[in-house]
């Protein structure tokens, strides 16, 4: 491989970049996206990182996140970033807030859990910072972690 390899992706007129996601999640990141047919989807796998070592990318035209989306992102990819993109130029970027509580956002995997047995809708509290952030079932009280797995 050559260092003067051309690297060119498909630019966006208007929609989201998510950047900086740990590799290889980009698919798991695009199915909590659950891009229908909002326009070009773009997703790049293990590109270099000096900040991780390997990293994906995913662009997504016509796209606007709802915080409900970035909280489920923030358990998978902590490091991720999000750029706005308008009129084919970068007009918001910015880091990925975890939030301190999920509601509803995660399945809890203890089968005792009162979650699991009763229409109850789930809550975790954040524990443990990024890249590696742990959370807390706030009925069973079983800590997970990897929450990315238990993302609905």
């Amino acid at each position: 491989m050559t260092e003067d390899r051309a690297r060119k992706v498909y630019a966006i007129d208007r929609g989201t970049v998510i950047d900086h996601i740990p590799s290889p999640l980009a698919l798991k990141v695009v199915e909590i996206l659950g891009v229908k047919q909002e326009g070009i989807l773009t997703i790049g796998i293990n590109f270099k990182s000096a900040k991780l070592g390997s990293k994906d990318i995913v662009k997504v035209e016509n796209l606007k996140l709802t915080e409900s989306v970035t909280d489920r992102l923030a358990l998978v990819a902590p490091t991720a970033t999000i750029n706005i993109i308008e009129q084919g130029r970068v007009v918001e970027k910015r880091p990925i807030h975890i939030p301190r509580e999920f509601h509803g956002l995660l399945r809890c995997p203890n089968p005792k859990c009162i979650t699991n047995v009763e229409e109850v809708t789930t809550v975790f509290h954040l524990e443990g910072e990024p890249p590696h952030p742990a959370v807390r079932c706030h009925y069973c009280e079983r800590l997970y972690k990897n929450p990315g797995e238990l993302v609905e």
